[in-house]
């Protein structure tokens, strides 16, 4: 399926889409972490009507019901409005001394500046996590900052 990705500089990103029942698709991607969903006009491909709007949460929510985690691309996608601004996964390796520990016990955004935004366990997304969120073993964490404040996140996370 091809999904065409527009830039809406200030606002955030457009995705378009057909489906394979020849409907016409639009999910405005907010800075702001809410969603809207558009259906176009079968007669008039310029026209749109609002669906439904989703909160980042509800967005959240219905990622992990349709089986598709994919924050990691939709940060990765956001990053592309900012200059020097990346998203990267993590693997925490079962060896870490960071399993079995609070989230907050790396102190990796005071170190490096990075955040670590979502955690990724399983088929579960955890967003916005909490410094009391205690690693496990296989988690992939979802950081935003600069190429260097991730790679720091990274030395932090395996050693």
């Amino acid at each position: 399926m091809d999904v065409n990705e527009v830039l809406l500089p200030g606002v955030g990103l457009r995705y378009e889409f057909t489906n394979s029942d020849g409907d016409r698709i639009g999910i405005v991607a907010r800075r702001s972490g809410a969603f809207e969903v558009i259906g176009y006009s079968t007669t008039d491909p310029d026209e749109g009507d609002l669906l439904f709007r989703l909160t980042a949460a509800e967005a959240d929510t219905v990622a992990e019901i349709l089986g598709a985690p994919r924050i990691a691309e939709r940060f990765a996608d956001l990053t592309k409005e900012v200059p020097g601004l990346d998203a990267g996964q993590i693997v925490v390796p079962s060896a870490s001394g960071h399993v079995g520990q609070p989230l907050g016990h790396t102190r990796a955004r005071t170190r490096t500046g990075a955040s670590i935004v979502a955690i990724v366990r399983g088929g579960e997304v955890i967003a916005s996590p909490v410094p009391d969120e205690v690693l496990r073993g296989g988690d992939v964490l979802v950081v935003i900052g600069t190429h260097e404040g991730i790679a720091g996140v990274r030395a932090i996370i395996e050693s």
